[in-house]
């Protein structure tokens, strides 16, 4: 028998969704399934992300449990009407941590991203040569392979503010970041440079946030917070040493939308940004 592949972030997502509402409505997954006519190992697999879901079951489901937001309702059905896979997957599958893929299916998928990053620029707009010296100082060392596996990984994930009609992408990034002369002057004035030409995209809003503000809310911390076609589908993402951490319960997306929200006021303006981008690459 051929192995079931793994279930996509999407799948996961809707799954746990689904999961939400059925709680939410009081009923076990025993009542459940026999309102839906199913049995309650089937509506297991579906909560588990196990077994995929038709979207009629998905609003027989919602209709069930008593959810009247149909925005809602009509982006989980969209979800499981889904059955491709994208390019993060199968090129990448054996070669890379799920996590990445996770991240990849994410952005590939969101309406608009909003990121800060406190140490490092943002993967989305790093140069390749930046993105190599990068994932070379990994611990453990990763071999040369691998290191291009990543880099390859990392410049396609950036279809996502090359391709056409882009989703909007906010990020602030403090000054910090950008004085970090990764791989050499040569390859950080690059980086720099590319960064300016970034930020004066249409659909990109870049800031930066001067070492002159002080303390802040969420320092430290790298965050990419990806819109879903609604807020209850929203996601955050965490850097971790270990690997990314994703967290999509109310009370967290509400926390990091005002984190952001405030970060991005106290940064410099986009046209404020590109002048200090501008000087430090003038610096190296």
């Amino acid at each position: 028998m051929t192995p079931r592949p793994p279930a996509t972030a999407r799948r996961v997502r809707l799954a746990a969704e689904l999961r939400k509402l059925r709680e939410r409505a009081g009923l076990t997954s025993t009542e459940a399934a026999q309102m839906l006519g199913t049995s309650s190992g089937q509506l297991s697999n579906v909560e588990s992300a196990r077994f995929g879901v038709s979207p009629d079951r998905v609003r027989a489901m919602a209709n069930l449990y008593s959810c009247s937001n149909r925005a809602y309702i009509s982006a989980l059905a969209d979800m499981a009407a889904e059955k491709t896979r994208g390019w993060w997957w199968d090129a990448y599958r054996e070669v890379l941590p799920s996590g990445l893929l996770t991240l990849a299916e994410l952005e590939h998928h969101a309406t608009a991203i909003r990121t800060a990053f406190t140490s490092h620029i943002p993967g989305m707009f790093q140069t390749t040569e930046h993105a190599r010296e990068i994932f070379s100082q990994a611990i453990p060392p990763s071999t040369p392979p691998e290191v291009e596996h990543r880099v390859s990984h990392r410049i396609k994930r950036q279809d996502v503010v090359f391709r056409q009609n882009p989703n909007p992408y906010s990020t602030v990034i403090h000054e910090a970041a950008l004085h970090m002369r990764v791989g050499g002057p040569r390859v950080a004035r690059e980086q720099l440079k590319h960064l300016i030409d970034m930020s004066e995209r249409d659909h990109i809003t870049l800031r930066v946030l001067p070492f002159d503000v002080g303390a802040f809310p969420g320092s430290g911390q790298s965050i990419n917070y990806l819109c879903g076609p609604v807020p209850e589908l929203d996601t955050v993402q965490l850097d971790q040493f270990h690997g990314p951490v994703l967290l999509d319960a109310e009370a967290h997306l509400e926390k990091y939308r005002r984190l952001l929200d405030v970060v991005e006021a106290i940064a410099l303006s986009p046209e404020k940004s590109r002048n200090l981008i501008h000087a430090i690459a003038q610096s190296l």
